[in-house]
């Protein structure tokens, strides 16, 4: 076997010794589990009972039991291996820091796996209740993040509010929108598309993604559509300079959500759309956070340089804090249930197809450290201590 072979090989075993340790929840339930086996002819029943603390180790007793009975010593190596593993794993490697989230951006639109995978739209994707039920691999992992990009249009009113205005008319031609945190620009290709006589603005702190947006645009034939480089906790534009501010996923790496929020509100228009998506924690102001919760978010936190996340509740307060926004007019919602599929999906489509980074030895690690924090925030959203935040608001005129 040639070198090239065997190191691809060892890399899909890397992989999928991760699968187990990090993801082995989603097929074991994570409590007490029987096994029995019973015949007639015998007379005693036979009964398992295996008492688990963690998923991981419940797959991990079964293998290694029928290994241990054969071969001792690989035994005990596969656990040291599967242990050190898991540690390694569950220290994070990208924490937050000055510049940490534009060079994180650019490694990733550099190295091309995640547009490989995730296509223009560097968000989740949306899984409506029928295909959630018919089965979630069953649908088109891309497809899915432009079905997101459309129900959040309708959950901002920004379809309406568009329709309002004539396409032939003058207000048209001066509609103006602002995406918050663009990355590669496909959300704010596809609004110039769907709003072919607005302008659309797309910031984002990574120079390459603007490079990346730029080109995809010229090669699209979206010249309504232009990106820039941009802090958004500092940006340049005037006070009331958008008619539409859409943020997807951007408030996620702000360190001040509150100047975050203010200025986003400073620069849409009186009258305007204000609509965003970002992932939250839940509000622990009721019930406070566990020594694992705060395990947990601390790992979420570093392992994507995130500085930290805030409640949906705090975000709305924020909103309602700046005096530009009617309370009445504020519209929040939590779409776990629409989302949730993403992240497992994220991680079957790399599996299923591996050309998107299997020459590519050199991100090998990333990737499976990626593919575990996939599932750990998979866990985070689908036991409440992480939400996905939806918000609308129309600015006071």
């Amino acid at each position: 076997m040639s070198t090239a072979a065997t190191r691809r090989r060892g890399l899909i075993l890397i992989l999928v010794s991760a699968f187990v340790v990090g993801f082995s929840s989603s097929f074991v339930p994570p409590t007490k589990v029987v096994l029995s086996n019973k015949r007639r002819n015998d007379a005693k029943a036979a009964s398992v009972e295996l008492h688990m603390s963690s998923p991981a180790i419940a797959v991990g007793s079964l293998l290694t039991k029928t290994v241990r009975q054969k071969i001792p010593v690989v035994a005990a190596a596969t656990a040291v291996a599967v242990f050190g593993l898991r540690k390694a794993l569950d220290k994070p490697s990208r924490t937050y820091g000055e510049g940490t989230v534009a060079k994180e951006y650019d490694a990733w639109t550099q190295d091309g796996i995640l547009e490989y995978y995730w296509g223009e739209h560097i968000h989740l994707g949306y899984y409506n209740e029928k295909e959630m039920a018919a089965g979630w691999r069953k649908k088109n992992f891309i497809e899915a993040k432009f079905d997101f990009v459309d129900q959040m249009m309708g959950f901002g009113s920004i379809d309406t509010f568009a329709a309002e205005k004539s396409p032939a008319s003058e207000q048209q031609q001066q509609l103006k929108v602002l995406d918050v945190g663009c990355g590669v620009g496909g959300t704010s290709r596809y609004l110039a598309k769907k709003l072919p006589a607005a302008q659309v603005t797309g910031i984002t702190l990574s120079p390459n993604q603007v490079k990346r947006a730029t080109e995809l645009a010229a090669e699209q034939k979206v010249p309504n559509a232009n990106f820039t480089v941009m802090n958004a906790l500092k940006m340049d534009f005037p006070d009331n300079s958008f008619d539409i501010v859409w943020a997807c996923e951007s408030g996620e790496h702000m360190p001040d959500k509150k100047a975050y929020i203010e200025e986003m509100m400073r620069v849409l228009k009186p009258g305007g759309k204000f609509v965003m998506a970002t992932w939250c924690q839940r509000d622990d102001r009721e019930k406070a956070f566990t020594k694992k919760d705060k395990r947990d978010l601390k790992f979420l936190y570093e392992e994507w340089t995130h500085p930290y996340f805030i409640s949906i509740e705090a975000y709305a307060e924020l909103m309602e804090a700046t005096g530009k926004v009617d309370a009445k007019t504020i519209t929040t919602a939590d779409w776990v249930k629409e989302t949730i599929a993403s992240w497992r999906h994220s991680v079957v489509v790399g599996l299923e197809d591996p050309r998107g980074w299997i020459f590519k030895p050199r991100a090998y690690w990333k990737c499976v450290r990626d593919a575990y924090c996939l599932e750990r925030m998979h866990r985070a959203f689908d036991r409440g201590l992480m939400q996905y935040g939806m918000f609308a608001a129309t600015k006071k005129v």
